[in-house]
């Protein structure tokens, strides 16, 4: 032990010498502690989704088809999409195109980007509803509001209803 406490006792410490140690020091602090083992994997995108137009005017027992597709910014294959609506005026049936009825503001799993709704009217009064489109991740949710008028069969002299609404961007159709 005595000679091991000689032998340090021995060593000149100089200027450089000490900072050199520092140095080193912090920098095999600095290089263990900057490495992770984790991979940082986005999961979660925003995404936009385009409505088709459709017609405004709607008589009781009509139903109007709305088509949409949903677009994120990125791809991350375990992403589920779910959709719900609340109706705040007039009385009408929403359901998928396969023939699933959506109860009002109950969340149901969509199971592709595109898809359509159809909308039957139960009275000839305004409708008005809000749909909400919705990630498993709890990103920001799409919403919009949907507003028929209602007409008499004969308020619009056999032309067909006015279109609402741009056309954001192409449908793939849904091919069955």
């Amino acid at each position: 032990m005595k000679t091991i406490l000689n032998k340090l006792g021995g060593i000149r410490l100089t200027t450089g010498s000490f900072f050199g140690f520092w140095i080193a020091l912090f920098a095999i602090v600095f290089a263990m502690t900057s490495c992770s083992d984790d991979l940082d994997v986005q999961q979660s995108y925003p995404f936009t989704v385009d409505v088709m137009p459709y017609g405004d005017k709607i008589v009781k027992g009509q139903t109007v088809e709305l088509r949409f597709e949903i677009k994120p910014e990125g791809n991350y294959s375990n992403t589920l999409y779910t959709i719900r609506y609340f109706q705040y005026d007039g009385q009408g049936t929403l359901k998928l195109i396969d023939g699933l009825v959506l109860v009002n503001n109950d969340r149901v799993l969509l199971e592709s980007k595109t898809f359509r709704l159809n909308y039957t009217a139960r009275t000839s009064e305004a409708h008005k509803f809000l749909i909400v489109i919705e990630d498993n991740f709890g990103s920001t949710p799409w919403e919009q509001t949907f507003e028929f008028n209602g007409k008499s069969g004969d308020d619009d002299g056999g032309e067909t209803p006015g279109i609402i609404g741009p056309i954001v961007g192409p449908v793939t159709p849904i091919i069955r």
